[in-house]
């Protein structure tokens, strides 16, 4: 049986991380006040999870520095990760990460939490004992097998039966501060991109399955329900089975940042994946790095995306029409009113949280169609990309779709285009990396 509850994740999430825009940096000032912004002006729209990423144990931990293998590292005396208490203060006299959790749910919001697979190597080295059983940590982990880009972790033995007891230990910490959302990272294939085109330079870490069925069986075992994610991604399609049996969400990619050959890459994996997402278990295309990016990993420091607002409209499209986990990457406390604008679009949030049919219809050179369908509500919506770097007309003969369309009642839903058919062929003329979706109602 799997261990999901079964309201979790009906719907793909819709959040917040602080990666893109604070990295390993984030202060528990910064996210208390990304939170609020969430409150006052996105949940009404949905948003609800705000995610605390990588580095909350690392003391004084930059973007430059996280990945040495000899950085501080804070854990308890279970060889178990907590919060720094200099960017924490909440956190400080033993509390972890409760009060500012607390905090998150007296707004009305979802917490997130980011963690490694694996072990602390410093509870390896000082051999800390694992809570609830008689072994210690170097019985239960080797240093093989390491995270190719955070060295401060040791892999777990699970061929010894107490490597699950410290996932379970974990966990029991993580149900008594409150923690409602799992990013688990280096658990799944990985490929680095090359930001210039979109394709792949080289590969990483393999699919840990010992890793995935042991956290998801640590989720099962706490006495709070968990929404699992996986990170980072690209993992085979022929992995669906054991993707939905395990985690809730799960990335399709490695991190995705804001340039154009990402994004057109990213198009392929959407079109791959959508198909296979179903209630409770979506492929997740990663973060939304729109916004201002004040200390993110890629692109330079106190910056605003690269993505023009053309790109910004096919990003958004398309992570909706593919029913991606919606997840901002940007500093929310300084979105500009057009940043604001992409993330309250109820009729295209509509597209992302109820169509239960989705799918790339037409795939050309220059430009592709989707077609998305609601089925209670009987809707359709047809999304139209261009690829290409110069204008480019699209027409679609409306009687080729698979769903009947009516043609009284139908709109762009950013009102940008209008809505030109003749003869019941579809036209539209997009600039260029531009897209736009259309709602036909019954």
């Amino acid at each position: 049986m799997d261990f999901f509850n079964s309201s979790l994740a009906m719907s793909p999430p819709m959040g917040w991380n602080s990666w893109d825009c604070f990295s390993v940096s984030i202060t528990e000032e910064e996210f208390k006040a990304n939170a609020v912004f969430m409150a006052e002006h996105l949940k009404a729209f949905g948003w609800e999870y705000v995610v605390l990423d990588l580095g909350w144990y690392l003391p004084n931990a930059s973007h430059t520095t996280y990945k040495k293998g000899d950085i501080p590292i804070l854990i308890d005396e279970f060889g178990r990760l907590i919060p720094c208490p200099e960017k924490f203060p909440s956190s400080a006299n033993g509390k972890g990460l409760k009060p500012l959790i607390d905090f998150v749910h007296d707004l009305g919001l979802q917490f997130g939490l980011h963690i490694m697979r694996g072990i602390p190597k410093k509870a390896v080295a000082l051999n800390s004992p694992i809570k609830g059983t008689s072994s210690q940590a170097s019985s239960i982990a080797y240093n093989r097998e390491q995270c190719p880009w955070f060295n401060s972790m040791d892999t777990l033995d699970f061929s010894h039966p107490n490597a699950q007891a410290y996932y379970d230990s974990i966990f029991e910490l993580y149900a008594e501060w409150g923690v409602d959302f799992i990013k688990a990272d280096d658990v799944n294939t990985w490929h680095e991109v090359n930001n210039s085109d979109g394709s792949p330079t080289g590969t990483g870490s393999p699919y840990r399955v010992d890793d995935i069925e042991g956290i998801s069986k640590a989720i099962s075992r706490c006495s709070r329900s968990m929404l699992l994610s996986l990170s980072p991604g690209g993992p085979e399609t022929t992995l669906i089975n054991h993707l939905r049996k395990h985690a809730n969400m799960w990335r399709i990619s490695a991190d995705f940042w804001d340039e154009w050959g990402s994004l057109k890459k990213q198009m392929e994996r959407c079109a791959t994946w959508a198909p296979f997402a179903t209630r409770g278990h979506w492929p997740d295309a990663d973060m939304l790095p729109i916004g201002f990016l004040p200390r993110g990993e890629s692109g330079g420091q106190n910056r605003a995306s690269n993505f023009t607002h053309e790109e910004c409209y096919t990003l958004m499209n398309l992570w909706c029409l593919a029913r991606s986990p919606l997840m901002l990457g940007a500093d929310m406390t300084q979105l500009d009113s057009f940043t604001l604008s992409l993330l309250t679009n109820e009729t295209l949030i509509e597209v992302n949280q109820e169509c239960d049919i989705s799918y790339r219809m037409i795939e050309h050179p220059d430009y592709d169609i989707w077609l998305a369908r609601n089925t209670i509500k009987d809707s359709v919506y047809i999304g139209l990309f261009n690829k290409s770097d110069t204008s480019t007309e699209i027409s679609l003969n409306l009687d080729n779709i698979d769903y009947p369309v009516g043609l009284h009642d139908v709109f762009e839903v950013w009102g940008r285009y209008p809505v030109i058919i003749d003869t019941n062929t579809f036209k539209i003329t997009l600039q260029p990396h531009d897209s736009a979706v259309f709602k036909f109602n019954p």
